[in-house]
């Protein structure tokens, strides 16, 4: 079985510590978790300032507050960050978490033009992974490969839409790429995400499914966006594909929303606009030596983040203790792994690395969800935990 890329230079940003960088890191001699700030010379327990991440995000000034925040030393990086393998921990120490607690767990789909296509050959092979390749090149022939200079719900996309309607070939998925409304829904519940080393899942069902890399915004209740971290949006291809309203079958799983290493919050260092320049790298290793690699650019997407971060939060819908939101995925794979026409599939055992320059690294281990540590620790834990710590009030 290929061995966990876990270590700190790998999963740290290109920069290293000189961005801010919060995280949370379950202490098992407190029986909870704690969020933390990670420093060159070691993690800090900042809790007794912000109880939660959620707390911490809401702040004026998230970066700067982090910076300012003391607390208790709770170990280097390095020994915290090998501890967090899943398979090799041990319970007793600590481990990092998903650097996210009470925040709305959300996601943008079909933000790409590539991974759109992709969506309307799911649905038009009803699942079937041995005929996307043929319905592959009848959708091109119709649409072409490029569409990321359509701006959605303009008159020029309105007017592909009424063509595509005339030829019998429009899609819901079409609907929310180039349509005036972007697709959000939502992918896991509040603390329900797990973390950098922890095993991802896979519905047992499924046997056409992929990884989504994705940069993650960070959205505070009042909708400004402080920061970001990366996240694989796992995919249930052939569930989604025999009908979109199987869509929480397709995407809500014990163990199918990773997210991590860290949160990077805005400061000098680190802004919006570098999101938008974000390369989002994938790389897939199997036990059987299969190696899949692929990337995704933010500057492609076809709203902007802000956009999307409107469209999920304002007015018409509140957050109150915040929200993160998957940007979506230019990246769907199509490479055989096994019979031609297949096209790609997760196999157990597989290591998917999710990585850009300014987030670090996220790394983990395909299993099936039944298999990955149930979720046992949610909000009402959360909560008795922080109150036994007296860190409510």
């Amino acid at each position: 079985m290929p061995k966990l890329a876990m270590t700190l230079k790998d999963i740290l940003p290109a920069d290293g510590f000189a961005g801010a960088l919060a995280g949370r890191v379950w202490r098992p001699e407190l029986g909870g978790p704690s969020v933390a700030a990670i420093r060159a010379d070691g993690v800090y327990d900042i809790s007794h300032s912000f109880a939660t991440m959620r707390d911490l995000c809401e702040t004026a000034d998230p970066a700067a507050a982090l910076k300012a925040a003391s607390g208790e030393r709770i170990g280097s990086a390095e020994d915290i960050l090998a501890n967090s393998a899943d398979g090799a921990r041990d319970e007793a120490k600590p481990y990092f978490l998903a650097p996210i607690d009470l925040h709305a767990v959300k996601a943008a789909g079909v933000t790409f033009a590539v991974s759109m296509l992709e969506r309307v050959i799911e649905e038009r092979a009803h699942g079937d992974a041995q005929a996307a390749a043929a319905i592959r090149v009848e959708i091109t022939k119709l649409v072409g490969d490029d569409l990321s200079k359509l701006k959605p719900g303009s008159p020029e996309a309105m007017h592909l839409k009424e063509v595509l309607i005339a030829q019998g070939a429009w899609s819901q998925y079409l609907e929310v790429g180039i349509g005036p409304d972007p697709e959000i829904f939502t992918k896991c519940q509040p603390l329900a995400a797990v973390g950098i080393g922890a095993a991802a899942g896979l519905h047992p069902d499924s046997t056409w499914n992929n990884p989504e890399p994705e940069v993650v915004i960070v959205i505070t209740s009042d909708g400004r966006i402080v920061g970001a971290s990366l996240g694989n949006d796992v995919n249930l291809r052939d569930v989604e594909g025999r009908s979109a309203l199987l869509l929480s079958k397709a995407k809500d799983n014990n163990a199918s929303t990773a997210l991590g290493p860290f949160i990077r919050f805005f400061d000098a260092s680190f802004s919006l606009d570098d999101v938008r320049r974000t390369e989002v790298t994938l790389r897939v290793e199997g036990d059987d030596g299969f190696v899949l690699k692929g990337s995704s650019n933010v500057a492609k997407i076809s709203r902007d983040p802000a956009e999307l971060a409107r469209g999920m939060l304002g007015r018409h819908h509140q957050y109150p203790d915040g929200a993160v939101l998957f940007l979506g995925t230019m990246f769907a794979p199509i490479e055989d792994r096994g019979a031609p026409g297949k096209g790609f599939t997760h196999k157990l055992g597989d290591i998917v690395t999710i990585a850009a320059p300014k987030l670090g690294a996220l790394v983990n281990r395909m299993v099936h969800s039944t298999e990955a540590p149930p979720w046992t620790f949610g909000a009402g834990a959360l909560m008795k935990n922080l109150a036994k710590r007296r860190l409510l009030g």
